[in-house]
This record gives C-alpha cells, structure tokens and sequence, in this order.
C-alpha cells in the first residue's frame, strides 16, 4: 500500500512547517514536499498606511531578522522621498544602516549555526535526540555556547545602538536615519571588557570558522554529498563584483558559473522575476522570466552570495573566501551543508566590517536625512542573512501605502528547499521498512541548512514536537513516531 510520511513541525527553524514523503509500494520515495502551513498578509494589510510607517510595520513579520525589513523598506522609500538608492544618502546615514545590517547578521549567523545546527555537528544526525540540541552542546562543548550567546549578545548591541533598541527598533527613516553614534557608543562597542569588543569578535568568528573546517575535514564525504544538487544562484553584488550584502546589482549564476543575469538594476526587478503559486503552499515559488519556472528556478542566501560574488572586500573573509573557492576549482559549489561554510565566512566579514565602520568618524555626523523629488514607486533590495530580500511599494496622491509586494529571502529558496527535501526522502528513506528518528533528522538536516524563517514567522524555539504518520491508502495508520 502507497504510504505517506508527515514531519510537522519542522524543528530548530524559525517559524513553523511541515513535510510530506509519498512512497511506493515497493517502499521508494515518489515525491516529497515542504508545506508552509502559516499566512502572513504584510502585503494588504499595510494597505492604506502613511508610506512613512512602513519600516516600522513590515519589520514585524520577524521577529530574528526585523532588521532586513526594516532596512529593505527603508531603502524603498528612500526612493519614493527622492533620497535616491545606495548611496544617495549622506555618509553617517548609510554607514549607520550598514553598521546596523553587519550586526544583524552578525547575530543572526551566529544564532543559526551554534544554537540551530551546531548539534547536528556535534553530535550527528543519528545522536541522541535528548542530547542533541543547545543544552548538549552547553553541556558538552561549554566555550563553543558561551561563545555562540556572547556573540549573538555582541550583534545585538550594535542593532540596539543604531537602531534604537535590540529587537524592532526605528533608527532608519525615509531618506537616512534618526540618530548618529555617540563617540560613548563607539567606545562601548570598539574597545568593550572581553569578549564584548571587535577584536573578540573576529578572532572568535575565525575559530567558528576553524571548528567547521574541521568537521567538514573528518567528515567530508557525508558533508560534500548530503543534498547536494547543480542549481542556479542569485545574490547582490556591488557595481565592481565585490560581496556587499546592503546595495549593489543583481547577478545570477547558472551551475557553471556562466551570467545569467548581469547585473542588473533591482528598481527593475520586475522585469527579470516572476513569482508561481502552487496549491500546496502559502509560500510562493520565484524563478528569472526569461528560463521560466522549470529551469529559471535559482538558489540564495550565504552559499548563492559566494558563488556569485567576485570577491569579499576585507582581508580575513576575502582570505577564507578563496579556499573555499578553490575547493570547487571557482566553479559555483551545489553542496547544500557547505551553506554552512559560506555563513561563517560572512560571519567574518561582518565582523571586520563592524569593526572598520566602529572606528569611521563618519559615524558622529549630524546631517541624517536628505530629500529631494517625490516618487510613488520604489523598491528596496537588500541581502538578509537567507538571502535576497524585494520590498517593492506603491503609494497615492495622499501618501498612502496602495500597493506592496514582498519576496522574503526564504520565498527565494523555496524551490531549492523543496529539491533538498527530496533529495534527502529518497538517500535515507528509499527501501526502508521502519520509520527511525535519524531519517526523520536528516531531512530537517537539509531544511537547516538554508536557515530558512518560514514565511518570515517569529522565531520559534523550544520543545516542539515532531511526528511522523505513515497511512495506507484507506487513511488507516500503519505507523506513528513521535519525538517531544
């Protein structure tokens, strides 16, 4: 009897989601999905609004990476006010949104690979599911947490600074900012007790480095083939190829590396992607227009961001940067769990960037905000920690919002999720008789490593539970695991 496998929810992700495996009679994987079960309707119900409330409303579709949104609405109604795009803005207002981006995904990186998929490392995808999470890793391996919950703290003390407050803040407007860093902030995050300082940061972010390098060096061969696929990837660039996760062009690779979208301007996004609806799914599925939804489909995110860049303008990250280029010979790398990799190299350079932007007296300017001539359309592209992120506004003769569309970073990935989903049913499920609870991992294995927030939901963490039914085709149960 054909059976169908049911993991819901989705754990250590933000947000909440579910995965169904069909498999035959003969106990093969037919096909297999990740179902996002939550609506989020940020698009109509800002509907309305002053254009001007924007960057403090959207940012409460998350609650783990506010900050994107609240930066990629910034950015659109920098347009719409006249200030231009990029770097129309004068230099304390755009160093201080860049020092606010880099501390978020300073933190959001950190809390993602030690609090998220750390445990898997530690303890592999078949470990003890009662160890197998932060409090083992506490308990195990006490300086890897204490680093992962100090540098998070760190991250969030520059959000606090330049945003206003840790979680949700208001320190970017239409056209720049509403406050500069004090020369007491600077000091604080510059030169701070240990650890918190921007030195203890990098020379940690290098040893998270190390500790994947060498788990990646015992365990290669699971870590190279686990979910691994060719695929096309899209990320920002800036003007002369180099990793800028705050404004740039758009570029899209194909699995060879060859352009398939050259650098582009983002106002017109529109032009170059279209967004799918299926059924099954309140997430959408993104593809480029000109390959159409079958090949156009493309992945992002930290592994997208480093096969699309040419180079990462600080010394530390460009370093890392070019042995993990080198170890595909340059070409673009499909290897899903080397995501991983990619995130704590931008760890790096966010924390070189902090530092840098820490000691520019820029920064203590007073000229925050600039106008010019007003527009009713922009768009704001920014990179998030899971990739690229489009807020795209519409407003009326009397300032209010009457169009939004906004393709989450986590939208992007949607498709290649759904590849890795697969992927991982059929490696560990194809020919089995007994559902066991490391196959149930391996396939939230492959769902992590694109970090994905699910629907840009809040956070979630904590004990969730996680089951598993397998029914015949009269919708009898056969078979039922539970983890709690």
């Amino acid at each position: 009897m054909p059976k169908k496998i049911t993991i819901e929810p989705v754990t250590r992700v933000e947000g909440h989601g579910k995965v169904t495996v069909m498999i035959d009679d003969f106990g093969n994987v037919q096909d297999s999905r990740l179902h996002i079960v939550e609506f989020r309707g940020f698009e109509r119900f800002i509907q309305g609004r002053p254009y001007w409330e924007a960057p403090v409303l959207v940012q409460r579709l998350c609650g783990i990476c506010p900050v994107s949104h609240h930066l990629a609405a910034a950015k659109a109604l920098d347009v719409i006010v006249g200030a231009g795009t990029g770097h129309g803005l004068t230099a304390v207002g755009e160093k201080m949104r860049r020092l606010m981006h880099y501390g978020q995904f300073f933190q959001s990186h950190v809390l993602h690979f030690f609090h998220l998929s750390a445990p898997d490392f530690l303890f592999g995808i078949d470990g003890d599911p009662a160890l197998r999470n932060i409090i083992g890793v506490a308990q195990t391996n006490r300086e890897l947490a204490i680093q992962g919950v100090m540098m998070r703290k760190y991250g969030q003390e520059v959000i606090a600074r330049t945003a206003g407050k840790k979680i949700h803040g208001t320190g970017a407007v239409p056209g720049g900012i509403n406050k500069n860093l004090s020369i007491a902030e600077r000091d604080e995050l510059l030169h701070g007790p240990d650890p918190l300082n921007a030195d203890k940061m990098i020379e940690w972010s290098v040893g998270a480095l190390e500790f994947f390098k060498n788990y990646h060096k015992n365990n290669r061969a699971m870590v190279d083939s686990f979910a691994a696929y060719p695929s096309n990837h899209m990320g920002m660039v800036r003007e002369d190829g180099a990793f800028d996760i705050y404004h740039g062009v758009l570029r899209a690779v194909d699995s060879e590396g060859n352009k398939i979208l050259n650098d582009v301007d983002y106002q017109d996004y529109d032009k170059y992607i279209e967004e799918e609806v299926r059924s099954w799914s309140y997430m959408k599925f993104p593809y480029l227009k000109e390959y159409g939804p079958e090949k156009g489909w493309y992945r992002v995110g930290p592994l997208a961001r480093l096969n699309v860049c040419d180079f990462i303008p600080s010394p530390l990250a460009q370093k890392e940067f070019e042995e993990y280029k080198a170890y595909t010979n340059g070409k673009p790398n499909g290897m899903s769990l080397h995501y991983h990799w990619a995130r704590l190299i931008e760890v790096l350079h966010c924390a070189e960037m902090m530092k840098e932007l820490l000691e520019d007296p820029d920064l203590q300017n007073t000229d925050l905000v600039v106008r010019g001539e007003k527009s009713r359309k922009g768009v704001g592209v920014i990179e998030a920690p899971r990739g690229t992120l489009f807020h795209h506004y519409e407003i009326n003769e009397h300032d209010q919002i009457e169009k939004a569309n906004l393709i989450v970073s986590t939208t992007n990935n949607n498709q290649p999720m759904n590849m890795a989903v697969n992927l991982t049913a059929k490696s560990f499920m194809d020919g089995q008789k007994e559902i066991t609870e490391p196959m149930m991992n391996a396939v939230e294995v492959a769902i992590r490593a694109y970090d994905p927030c699910l629907s840009c939901a809040t956070h979630a963490l904590g004990d969730m539970p996680l089951e598993i039914t397998v029914v015949n085709s009269k919708n009898e149960i056969i078979d039922r695991k539970v983890k709690d």
